[in-house]
Formats: structure tokens, C-alpha cells, sequence
């Protein structure tokens, strides 16, 4: 009986120990594949990012049901290195590549927004995968109308502000250049003042200095004939 105990009680933690082994794994199984990356993101091709961008995470468009499942796919694709990437076109923040999946001879079409992609559609025809691949450049040409406005709106009003300041500063700078002028001539007025009063003061002690020497000249001739009235003329 104590031998049949025994015998249970290994029994008993050989299973126990067999389920944490089994818990331990799938916690390690499931780590990974939160580390895989997001579908719904478009990457470089030799590099892949875990970070799931907001289309990845809505439903997939109307009318194209398996639009979510292409998107898982690609990425699958993208990760695993069978996919060769032929076109891409960068329109803003939105853009669409051409990937051929050499393998299978599948083109894959993606349409994508801020590098996370949007909708995925595969075709085995190089003309209609060139087609919605036209199609997809263009819609991002629309959709991109808004945001390429936006972003020469940003930069227009940034040249303006750029322009206004240097407006402004060489408005201060003449304004100073004015005032200074202005002093200067305010100074040169006040010295010409000074000038035409102190010439018209030296006018008038001219004028007051050649009268004197007018009479005092006269005086002198007077003397003179009076002291030359008893001398003989001379010829």
C-alpha cells in the first residue's frame, strides 16, 4: 500500500511539473508573438517594426473582404524575405508599392498611409496589378492634396513671419537712423541759429567799425588840411 503511495504521489508531480513546463512555454510562445510584427505596417523590407499604425487597426474597406487578410499575408511575406519590391510612390504621407511575390508569381498592390498600410490587394495579372496600382498612386494624389496644402501653408506662413521680422527689424533700424537725423538736424538748425545771429552781431560791429573809420578818416583829412593850410602847394 505505502509502495502504491509512492508510486502516485511521482506520478501526481511528474504531472505537475510536466504542466508548468507546458505553461512556461506557451507564456514563451505568446511573447513572441507579441513580438512579431503588426499587420497593417509597412516597413522596409529588411527591416520590420512591431508598432501597429491606426489603419492596421480598423476594419478592412468595403467590398474588399479579404483586404485584411492580404494585409496579414503581405506582411507575413514582407517578414520572411520573398518579396521583391517594384514600385513605390510617396504622395505626402500616403503612398502605394508594387511587390511581386517571385515564388508564386503573385503581384501584391499596397496602398499606405504614414508607412502603415491601408489595403493590400494581390492579382497572378501584371496588367491589372499594374492597373489598381495606377489607381492606388492616384487616389493617393487626392488624398494627399490636403496635406501637401497644409504643408505649403505651414511653410508660406513661416517665410511670411521670417519676412515680417526682417521687415520689422529694418523698419527699427531706419526708425533709429530717422531719429538720429532728426537729432543731428535738430543740432545743425540750432547751430545755424547761432551762426546767422552771431554773423548779423559781426555785421553790425562791421558796419558800427567802418562808420568809425569813415569819420575817424575824415577827422584825420581835416587835421591834415589844417596843418598843411600855411605851407606852400607843391607842384
Amino acid at each position: 500500500m505505502k509502495q502504491s503511495m509512492k508510486i502516485r504521489s511521482a506520478v501526481l508531480a511528474a504531472l505537475a511539473c510536466a504542466t508548468m513546463l507546458a505553461g512556461t512555454a506557451s507564456a514563451q510562445d505568446a511573447d513572441q508573438e507579441e513580438a512579431a510584427p503588426v499587420a497593417g505596417e509597412r516597413p522596409a523590407l529588411d527591416t520590420l517594426d512591431g508598432k501597429a499604425g491606426p489603419a492596421a487597426q480598423q476594419a478592412a474597406p468595403a467590398g474588399d473582404n479579404n483586404a485584411q487578410g492580404n494585409v496579414a499575408q503581405l506582411m507575413q511575406l514582407i517578414r520572411d524575405g520573398q518579396l521583391s519590391e517594384l514600385r513605390t510612390t510617396y504622395n505626402g504621407t500616403y503612398g502605394a508599392s508594387l511587390f511581386l511575390h517571385a515564388r508564386e508569381m503573385t503581384y501584391y498592390i499596397a496602398l499606405f498611409q504614414d508607412k502603415h498600410f491601408w489595403r493590400v490587394i494581390q492579382s497572378r495579372d501584371r496588367t491589372r496589378a499594374e492597373a489598381i496600382y495606377a489607381a492606388f498612386v492616384q487616389q493617393t494624389a487626392q488624398l494627399s492634396e490636403v496635406e501637401i496644402r497644409r504643408t505649403e501653408l505651414q511653410a508660406q506662413n513661416a517665410l511670411l513671419d521670417r519676412t515680417i521680422a526682417l521687415q520689422n527689424d529694418r523698419a527699427k533700424r531706419l526708425q533709429a537712423d530717422i531719429d538720429i537725423a532728426r537729432a543731428q538736424q535738430e543740432q545743425v538748425s540750432e547751430q545755424q541759429r547761432q551762426a546767422r545771429g552771431e554773423a548779423a552781431a559781426l555785421q553790425a560791429e562791421k558796419s558800427q567799425a567802418q562808420a568809425k573809420l569813415r569819420d575817424l578818416q575824415r577827422q584825420v583829412q581835416q587835421l591834415q588840411n589844417q596843418n598843411d593850410a600855411d605851407l606852400p602847394l607843391s607842384r
